[in-house]
């Protein structure tokens, strides 16, 4: 990646710390035993060991710590951490700043990954929508289907 003027740039964590309570564990926990005991009763032990997978996954990445990581906005482009998305792919922008939540999100060309978060941390977010908006259109975008299950689940 080449150097190229950074406009803004700003260090934050990765995604929010949540305490999560031990009966969301619990229910998780119920619900995977559940569809494990029933994964062995009609004889799917593929179906069993994903889940089995699943719960190990979720957990592990539950209680993972936030890392800290760079994020700027460039002539070229908007930098998370070490990934460069250019202005070129990315059709619009959106800031959301809603109590605790506050992150640009981008929407890009990409068929896997359509909307890109970049944490705010800190940083204002004015500032940061004055130079975007030189280079990309401001749309508002609405929770996608992945962004409202990610909340309910506290996944990052």
């Amino acid at each position: 990646m080449t150097q190229t003027p950074k406009l803004l740039q700003w260090e934050t964590l990765e995604f929010e710390p949540q305490d999560i309570s031990r009966s969301f564990y619990m229910w998780i926990g119920i619900f995977l035993l559940l569809t494990i005991l029933y994964a062995l009763a009609t004889n799917s032990p593929i179906m069993a060991i994903t889940f089995i997978l699943i719960g190990i996954m979720g957990f592990v990445t539950l209680e993972q710590d936030p890392k800290m990581i760079r994020c700027a906005i460039t002539t070229e482009g908007v930098i998370l951490d070490k990934e460069l998305y250019v202005f070129e792919n990315i059709q619009s922008f959106w800031i959301v700043y809603e109590g605790h939540e506050k992150y640009i999100s981008l929407q890009t060309t990409g068929k896997l990954t359509a909307f890109v978060h970049v944490p705010l941390g800190n940083e204002n977010p004015n500032e940061a929508r004055t130079i975007l908006l030189k280079y990309v259109p401001e749309e508002k975008h609405e929770p996608t289907l992945i962004d409202t299950i990610g909340k309910l689940l506290h996944i990052r």
